[in-house]
Formats: structure tokens, sequence, C-alpha cells
């Protein structure tokens, strides 16, 4: 191996260089872009690709129900039948990968017969601001990189799916686990799609899905896309409900812009929680006035706006004190509420506000 000595590495064409190296070994670049992608931050358009956010379940599991349910933030599970896999953080306690402290875990609950259109799996719909540079739809559509951290009690190939939300365009993808019980980094490079009707609005945008198991009529050969029908699987891909007991585990999700798997942008846990807000908060309302025995009104603004207006909003008593609960919403928009109670003088209650894809 040779080593090219130089000081400069510059264009023909260009003004100045791009690589300026110094004689202590170290150099200065002026970069456009990283793989294609912004230079620091959102490369990563996963939210909680880390699974450190929990607000729902704060740890504990869930099984999966028939249809959607969301597990840790941001992230769902789906069944076609329910009670068929639980998912959970760091299920059965095992050693994340390094840098890692949290991971998401599911575990085959029964030796599920798959039916031929039937599908399970985890997934995570991206909200379309997030993906609007992608350009998806368009002849000028970017390819993305999808990297992760996975463990499998079952080896072989496993598969997913990236589709357009609420559509029928999607791309079939898989990889390989090649030991069990051991966690592996993968890397899958999506092209970019120039079909289909992407959304690049607060509404879903492309939707990443990990395959736990799907049927015949809705799995396909991996590695292009689609428009007919949406396919969940590869044919012949590993099904982790199949196997009683099996488990799945996931972690360092990241999908970004370009050809290469860059390292996983890692945010600050406050920055992440605020993140996950803008579908789901939690909170505690009080508020008690003295002499006022008609109605009150109480407004609550939110920590971080929601998604859209009209988040989905209920109430439950609080941890502690008098349950005295909001008689109706006065108003609901992305920044806060508002709700009376019609007999005070005290209104006090604890209250969640969903505004999730």
């Amino acid at each position: 191996m040779s080593t090219l000595k130089t000081t400069n590495l510059q264009h023909a064409s260009a003004a100045s260089p791009a690589i300026v190296l110094a004689a202590d070994g170290s150099a200065t670049a002026q970069l456009s872009s990283i793989n294609g992608g912004p230079l620091a931050g959102a490369r990563n358009r996963i939210i909680n690709g880390d699974m450190r956010i929990d607000q729902r379940n704060a740890g504990a599991s869930v099984n999966n129900i028939a249809g959607g349910l969301v597990t840790l933030d941001r992230w769902s599970a789906y069944g076609a039948q329910a009670a068929k896999f639980s998912t959970q953080r760091n299920l059965n306690s095992v050693t994340p990968p390094s840098g890692f402290t949290n991971y998401l875990g599911v575990s085959s609950l029964a030796a599920t017969s798959v039916g031929a259109s039937e599908f399970y799996g985890i997934y995570q719909v991206i909200e379309g601001f997030n993906a609007s540079d992608f350009a998806w739809g368009t002849a000028t559509a970017q390819a993305v990189t999808a990297s992760f951290w996975v463990r499998s009690s079952l080896t072989g190939t496993h598969s997913g799916n990236v589709i357009s939300y609420g559509t029928t365009v999607s791309y079939v993808f898989a990889f390989t686990v090649s030991a069990a019980n051991t966690w592996e980094y993968k890397t899958v490079t999506i092209p970019g799609p120039t079909v289909g009707t992407w959304n690049t609005n607060n509404g879903g945008g492309p939707q990443i899905f990990f395959n736990l198991g799907s049927g015949s009529s809705v799995s396909t050969a991996p590695g292009s896309w689609s428009t007919s029908a949406i396919n969940w699987g590869a044919t012949g891909a590993v099904s982790v409900v199949a196997t009683n007991g099996a488990t799945f585990y996931i972690t360092g999700v990241q999908l970004e812009p370009g050809t290469v798997a860059t390292p996983f942008e890692r945010r600050s846990y406050g920055q992440e929680l605020a993140l996950c807000q803008r579908y789901y908060e939690t909170g505690f309302t009080k508020m008690y006035a003295t002499g006022v025995t008609g109605v009150i009104v109480i407004a609550q603004h939110y920590a971080v706006p929601k998604r859209a207006d009209s988040a989905s909003i209920s109430y439950s008593a609080p941890p502690a004190g008098t349950y005295s609960a909001p008689g109706s919403l006065e108003w609901n928009r992305a920044a806060g509420f508002s709700a009376n109670r019609s007999n005070g003088p005290e209104i006090a209650f604890a209250w969640t506000s969903s505004s999730e894809l």
C-alpha cells in the first residue's frame, strides 16, 4: 500500500480546495452534504429509533391486538389476530449492542398459523413533513438507507417493507440473521420510487415495517416497488409468530437519504422526548377557584404542539387528590385544549393527548 502525500485536494474547476491537509495530520473539509443528506441534525427520519421513550407503558409488556397498537413511542405493533405476540422495552433484559441502553423486544405467544392474507409486525409511520426532501413519487426520487441492530432466536432470511401510508405502493426488503440470539448490524438500501402518491404534509408519509410473519398472498420476492397491492414480507422469510417463544429484538433504527449507512444519529433525551410528544403527551391539570360555584374553565397548553388539531384527549383520576373531571371540551387545537366544569370550584384531572399516525 502506498501513501499519497499532498497538501490540498481541489477540483480543477473549483475556486478553492475541498480538503486542506495540515502538517499535524488533521484536515479541514468543505462539505455540502453527508451521504446526500444534511450535514448535521435530522439525518435520521425515525423517531425513538433507540427505543428510549415509552410514555404509554413505562417498560411494561403489551400483547398485540387485532389491528394496530402503539407500543414504545412512535412504534406500533400490528396483528391479524390478537394476543399472538407481546412487545416490551428491554424484554428479557438481554444486553443491548454497544452504545445502546434500550431495545424493542418481541416474543411470540403461540405457534401461530398465518393465513394467506394475514400479516404481523412492528412499524413506524413517518410524518410527511419529515420525508418531503426524499422527493418520492417524482423523477428525482432519492434512495434511502435503513440501518438497525437486530437479534433473534430464529436465523435465516427476515424481511420487512416500506409503503406509502394509506396507499398500495410498497417495497419489500430482506436481511439475514446469521447467528441466533446475537446482535447483528444490518443495512438495507431502498431505491427512490418515482411512482405513487407520497404525503409531504402532516399526514402519514413513508412507513417502515419489520415483518414477524405474513401469508402467501401478501408476500413477494424482495427488491422492487409495487403499486398494485401491498406486500408485507418476502416469500419464504422467517415467521417469528409461527414459533412459540421465538424472540425478535431491534434497536438503533435509522432511515436516512443516500446509499450509505452513517453512524446512528444520537439526540439528547430531551430532544427525543419532544419529538415523541408531537404525537403523544400526558399531563395533570388542576385549578381551584375560591368562591366560584358555577362554571369554571381551564386552558391547558401542551409542552409540544401536536401534529394536528383535534387530537384525541382522554381524562383519568390524578395521581393524588380529588378527581374532579371536566364536563366538556371548550376547544381542542394543536397548541392545547380548554375544558369546563359546571359545578365548581375545583377542576382536577390527569389527561393524555394523542395525535399518533
